[in-house]
């Protein structure tokens, strides 16, 4: 009889589970830093990979049914999504999402973005009126961000605030000494002339202070053509790179094309989080884009 008294003590003052915070991540980073921030009272379903172009992603039913489950959506914004998230967004059915509500976050938002256009015209290619949107691929960026994150986590599941606030200033402390490390080590890679394949690199060029000298894309968003790339070779004749940079999810071609005609190494950078067996978490993610830039200045 003791026991049964005793029991039904427990079962009312065992606390009640907390359902988790379900998160649709549109990319993976921000899969990743919801992850490093929520720890184990999120639960995230990450909607591309870094071997996909999230320029052009479908709105499949599955996409969907995970919208309208979500609590909380967090994407970059800057019509990095636009072919897509409106599709997913307003199919979902889910009115804790919409883009007017606290379950929506555009990390974008939250960060000064370069290549902002003065003017718009189509026969630029694929340029953004909000400016480059890749903006993960600056650390500082990724901090910013983070600290606004924390905030909406908390918002969202109130009763576990102060959880998410210790968490946040973790990572964030974590995350400085990272930045200080990897600013470091990249110090050999200050004015590294490179050729990219499309503006995706345009905040770890600027973070890392290596120079651009010109994209495969002819324009943003275009196919590399024949033309465009026997260009590039005689230009690079001129004024030689010291490596072709892509990011995983581009063709290989045009950069192995250029790369073994200019007689410079062809790098593949992660890009995002899963873009390399090393690029596990954000940390690896710099950690591998470091290394792998780094060693094109060996190169030659």
């Amino acid at each position: 009889m003791m026991n049964k008294f005793l029991f039904a003590l427990l079962l009312l003052y065992v606390a009640p589970v907390q359902a988790k915070l379900n998160i649709f991540a549109c990319e993976p980073e921000w899969g990743a830093l919801a992850q490093e921030l929520g720890a184990d009272r999120v639960d995230i379903y990450t909607a591309t990979t870094a071997l996909q172009n999230p320029h052009y992603i479908e709105a499949r039913p599955s996409l969907l049914a995970k919208a309208r489950r979500a609590d909380l959506v967090i994407c970059t914004g800057a019509e990095l999504e636009a072919g897509w998230l409106p599709i997913v967004l307003t199919q979902s059915g889910n009115a804790k999402i919409q883009a007017s509500s606290p379950g929506f976050f555009e990390a974008s938002s939250f960060v000064v973005k370069l290549e902002v256009p003065q003017s718009l015209d189509r026969a630029q290619g694929d340029v953004h009126a909000a400016g480059n949107p890749h903006v993960h691929l600056d650390p500082h960026n990724i901090a910013k961000i983070a600290t606004k994150l924390t905030e909406r986590f908390a918002q969202l599941d109130a009763a576990n605030a102060g959880a998410y606030q210790a968490q946040g200033g973790a990572f964030q402390e974590k995350w400085r000494d990272a930045i200080a490390g990897w600013e470091a080590r990249a110090a050999p890679l200050k004015g590294l002339p490179i050729v990219t394949y499309h503006k995706d690199m345009s905040y770890l060029i600027n973070w890392l202070g290596l120079i651009e000298l010109a994209n495969l894309e002819p324009k943003p968003g275009v196919p590399p053509t024949t033309g465009h790339l026997t260009d590039l070779l005689e230009q690079l004749e001129k004024k030689p790179a010291k490596a072709i940079v892509r990011s995983a999810y581009n063709n290989p071609k045009p950069a192995q094309w250029l790369a073994e005609r200019a007689r410079v190494p062809a790098i593949v950078l992660p890009f995002t989080v899963g873009g390399s067996e090393q690029a596990r978490n954000l940390y690896g993610l710099f950690d591998d884009s470091v290394a792998r830039l780094l060693s094109a200045t060996n190169a030659q």
